[in-house]
């Protein structure tokens, strides 16, 4: 498969596990871009057929590869998978639970074309129903202190304060035009093939979240290259899509967390306040799989009341039945 022609310049990779129908859609909207050359399905796991359903659902538009087999190997290694088998000259990466709207990607060639390579754009996420910013779109740099002040909520005591600023920038005034941002999301990403790999692609050894904010990190200090937040790009992301587990979900985020910061903060930071860090970031952990555990044991018991209820009803009904005979 080849990528010809000036307006196809584009290889789109796109990152499955699980996802269920929304793989389709994602797909659909990615085949609408002319400027997509090939798309790219990798299969990190998926119901029977689920994958092949979804790729042939839209018979227009660029060419799909799916590369399966290769079992779960994680986020970072399924995009490194995708990029090594494009040949179109930019990658876009977008989230199964994602979708491209009409023109974004020659509006994303338009955005990159004055930049100064190396060059990495983020696309601003909306929520699909009201049409906000989502929160992850656009980051500050994550650091110990910064992680602290989120898990901590140091930032209600001085909102305004430099050192409470926080990690998520969502809150704040959306800009007009294209701005250099520290961190963008891994769920619809765009950038030259041969810059992805001027750091080596995604570090493989982050299995599950925070391989973006890595990236985004090595982009800038590794290659020299400046990360962009593109509002002109709006792209519905719906969330959780995939049929996993949010407490194991949550459990690889805060692994990647304290990885990332063992790798790039150990020299910066005292090893103390690295471990008071890691201990806070697992005791929120825990704090949510808590109240997600109670949850589902309130749901579970009240289902039982509920059946339980039923039940007597019904006896009750043949009982009156019966004495009526």
């Amino acid at each position: 498969m080849s990528v010809t022609g000036s307006d196809s310049r584009i290889s789109a990779i796109v990152v499955t596990y699980y996802t269920g129908p929304l793989l389709a859609r994602a797909v659909a909207s990615l085949k609408a871009q002319p400027e997509i050359g090939e798309i790219i399905v990798v299969d990190n796991g998926n119901w029977e057929g689920a994958v092949e359903q979804a790729v042939s659902a839209s018979r227009h538009g660029a060419p799909v590869e799916v590369i399966t087999g290769q079992g779960n190997v994680g986020f970072a290694a399924a995009c490194n998978l995708g990029a090594k088998r494009a040949r179109g000259e930019f990658l876009l990466f977008l989230n199964p639970d994602a979708v491209l709207p009409q023109g974004a990607a020659a509006q994303l060639l338009e955005d990159g074309a004055d930049l100064k390579r190396p060059w990495l754009i983020g696309a601003k996420l909306i929520n699909p129903d009201d049409g906000t910013e989502q929160q992850g779109s656009r980051r500050a740099t994550l650091t110990p202190w910064r992680a602290f002040v989120e898990a901590t909520r140091l930032y209600a005591l001085a909102p305004r304060h430099p050192y409470f600023r926080r990690f998520h920038l969502h809150h704040e005034p959306c800009p007009a035009e294209v701005t250099p941002t520290p961190t963008i999301s891994g769920a619809c990403f765009f950038l030259p093939r041969a810059d992805y790999f001027a750091v080596g692609g995604m570090d493989e050894r982050y299995f599950l979240h925070v391989e973006d904010i890595d990236f985004c990190l090595r982009f800038a200090k590794e290659a020299g290259g400046r990360v962009y937040f593109d509002p002109h790009v709006a792209v519905p992301h719906y969330k959780s899509s995939s049929r996993v587990s949010p407490i194991g979900v949550e459990a690889k985020k805060t692994a990647s967390i304290n990885r990332y910061f063992r790798r790039h903060f150990s020299d910066p930071y005292p090893p103390p306040f690295l471990w008071i860090v890691e201990g806070v970031l697992w005791a929120a952990f825990a704090a949510k799989a808590a109240r997600r555990a109670a949850s589902r044991t309130v749901a579970l018991l009240d289902l039982r009341a509920r059946r339980g209820g039923a039940v007597a009803r019904r006896a009750r009904s043949l009982n009156g039945r019966r004495s009526e005979r």
